[in-house]
């Protein structure tokens, strides 16, 4: 099939040092430009990130510190990919969350105009959510492979959630269970313990205020101290405690709180 194209359209995709569009950098970048007429044009470079790269993300796309360090920066091919970009719409996978505004950052760090705002954005990541719906109807047509009855009642949506995990542990038995990074965090085994864990959000409260660092430790997920361990904060600012404990937050959010925090008093 041919895509119906009126200006040029630029799939890309990045590798990164990180998530973090703040403080992360590109590491390889790889565009495919299809024209109009068919022709596709390619263009990618492995890139000097200028930072470390963390073990975590060299697990990932193999890349280290010692493989990039004579490649040129992002900085000094700003403008021949801007130019590459130049007239075209962008497409590509998660895209809209991540690899666009990656890319942006980078462009305002090496002082390179590119204004996406006039280019059309198609996110395959989101026509394949819209798509292949995430309903629980959705997932009970996939993996019973009947249509729910009386779906949004207490009493059909929990004897359908019991069905679509038995078959989930029936269609998955023994496969790999991998992250958002490509990291297998487990298996699918017929185990609840092993189930559990695979599904446990690292969430240190409800609300998502404080989630699990990669290393286990409880950081807060918001705000100023946003990634910083909650005890280190509580240590050097105690009145966050006070903040926090005073404001809008959820009283689970307020209860795991004092408890890291008297775990800390304790130690």
């Amino acid at each position: 099939m041919k895509l119906n194209l009126r200006t040029p359209l630029c799939f890309f995709d990045l590798e990164t040092t990180g998530i973090n569009i703040s403080s992360d950098r590109i590491i390889e970048i790889a565009v495919i430009k299809m024209l109009p007429d068919g022709e596709v044009v390619r263009k990618a470079n492995v890139l000097n990130p200028t930072i470390p790269i963390p073990a975590e993300s060299s697990a990932i796309h193999g890349l280290k510190d010692e493989d990039v360090k004579d490649k040129p920066t992002f900085k000094e091919v700003a403008k021949e990919y801007a130019r590459f970009f130049e007239g075209a719409d962008l497409a590509g996978f998660n895209i809209l969350k991540f690899d666009i505004p990656m890319l942006v950052e980078e462009f305002l760090r090496a002082d390179v105009e590119f204004d996406y705002s006039r280019k059309k954005i198609v996110d395959a990541q989101k026509i394949f959510h819209l798509m292949e719906k995430r309903t629980l109807s959705a997932a009970y047509r996939f993996y019973v492979n009947k249509e729910m009855q009386n779906s949004h009642t207490a009493e059909a949506d929990t004897q359908a959630t019991m069905e679509v995990l038995l078959a989930q542990v029936e269609k998955y038995q023994g496969q790999d269970v991998t992250d958002g990074m490509n990291r297998k965090i487990g298996e699918i085994r017929n185990d609840i313990d092993v189930l559990s864990k695979i599904t446990e959000t690292g969430l240190v409260d409800l609300a998502g205020r404080m989630v699990l660092n990669d290393k286990g430790q409880e950081v807060f997920n918001f705000g100023k101290h946003k990634n910083k361990t909650v005890t280190a904060v509580l240590t050097q600012e105690p009145s966050y405690y006070d903040w926090m404990m005073n404001g809008d937050f959820p009283l689970d959010t307020k209860r795991k709180l004092t408890e890291i925090k008297l775990r800390g008093f304790k130690k």
